[in-house]
């Protein structure tokens, strides 16, 4: 498990894919830290499994289910990544939960500067908009952010100044291609409303109450 919160800015030596499929090299000093062959690093959002571990950086494998669900077959020599360590029992939990399993990918459409901040437009599928809500959690790319609005269409964030520092999204701009990962609680509730509807004959039709939300664990 991930909270969103980056801890460094990797730079891709290598990524060698055969079909769909491969190995990703990445020039980093702080997330191998105490790192072990068989730990967790989100990469972009997508969580690896250190397979090598160098003076200057780590390599993992990449599966086909990855490059289809992500951005990361796209990374070439020299990109800049943001990179985040699995969190620690005994960490602070700054962020929200994130997984590092990447439910899919947006365009960003715009990017405008306001004040201090900027402003990011992100278009995506409607599966995906349907597990993002104006207020609530979204990870980008592997950081944590707060959702400022969403549409039909799309949704909008916005960047302070320490995350357009402490990550690539300074480097973003408009027609790139961004990682999603849509808050696993709504997903969680979605699944669960739609199990119990599916199921339920009763005059309520299988709307939330009190005694649906105690059962649950609420």
């Amino acid at each position: 498990m991930f909270t969103g919160l980056v801890e460094e800015i990797g730079t891709v030596n290598n990524i060698s894919l055969q079909g769909t499929s491969g190995t990703i090299s990445i020039k980093a000093g702080v997330v191998t830290v105490g790192t072990k062959i068989g730990d967790s690093i989100a990469v972009n959002g997508v969580c690896l499994t250190v397979t090598f571990l160098s003076d200057d950086g780590f390599t993992a494998d990449v599966m086909a289910e990855t490059v289809r669900r992500s951005s990361l077959g796209k990374l070439k020599s020299g990109d800049r990544c943001n990179l985040e360590r699995a969190m620690a029992a005994d960490g602070r939990f700054g962020g929200h939960i994130v997984s590092g399993h990447i439910d899919g990918t947006g365009r960003i459409s715009s990017v405008v500067r306001e004040e201090n901040a900027i402003w990011f437009t992100i278009e995506a599928d409607k599966s995906l908009l349907d597990y993002i809500v104006e207020k609530g959690s979204v990870a980008l790319d592997g950081i944590s952010l707060t959702v400022a609005a969403v549409s039909n269409n799309d949704f909008k964030v916005s960047i302070i100044p320490h995350t357009q520092e402490a990550t690539t999204l300074y480097l973003r701009k408009p027609g790139d291609i961004i990682n999603i990962e849509t808050d696993v609680i709504g997903k969680y509730v979605a699944k669960m409303m739609g199990l119990r509807n599916a199921s339920d004959t009763s005059e309520s039709g299988g709307s939330i109450t009190l005694d649906f939300l105690r059962d649950n664990g609420f």
